[in-house]
């Protein structure tokens, strides 16, 4: 099995996996799905043996970048390929000149999964698109 994770500018590809997990799986509205951000954002994609598997993409503002819009698809979840986009999220923040911190707004079921992955939650549970949320944050400064 080979995988890749890389930037991409297939951005159909990104929104074909986004509705299958966020649309179809997960029942978010397309409205609140494709919200006019991504010309803003990098997007990652990862392949299986080049089939696209997994998404996520990157806003900056300042010094931090928001990593947003993780999903894997079903097969190919408890891989360890969820952990290795956000890793990859953060290496792409890290090499952007004065990014500081990584952030996220985890579905509250994920909390454990980033927290693994060195990052803290913050703030109180907000609803975004019907789904509980939290902040979390990694500070790249201290590492």
């Amino acid at each position: 099995m080979s995988v890749t994770i890389a930037e991409t500018t297939d951005i159909d590809a990104c929104h074909a996996l986004r509705r299958v997990v966020f649309i179809e799986e997960q029942g978010v509205s397309e409205a609140d799905e494709i919200d006019g951000r991504d010309g803003d954002a990098v997007h990652l994609l990862a392949t299986v043996d080049g089939v696209p598997t997994g998404t996520t993409r990157i806003l900056f503002d300042g010094e931090k970048g928001k990593i947003g819009r993780v999903c894997v698809l079903q097969p190919f979840r408890g891989t360890g390929l969820g952990a290795a986009l956000v890793e990859a999220a953060v290496e792409v923040i890290r090499a952007r000149p004065g990014a500081r911190t990584a952030v996220l707004g985890a579905q509250l079921p994920a909390l454990a999964f980033y927290e693994r992955l060195g990052f803290e939650a913050y703030g109180p549970v907000f609803d975004d698109a019907g789904i509980d949320h939290r902040m979390m944050k990694r500070d790249l400064t201290a590492e």
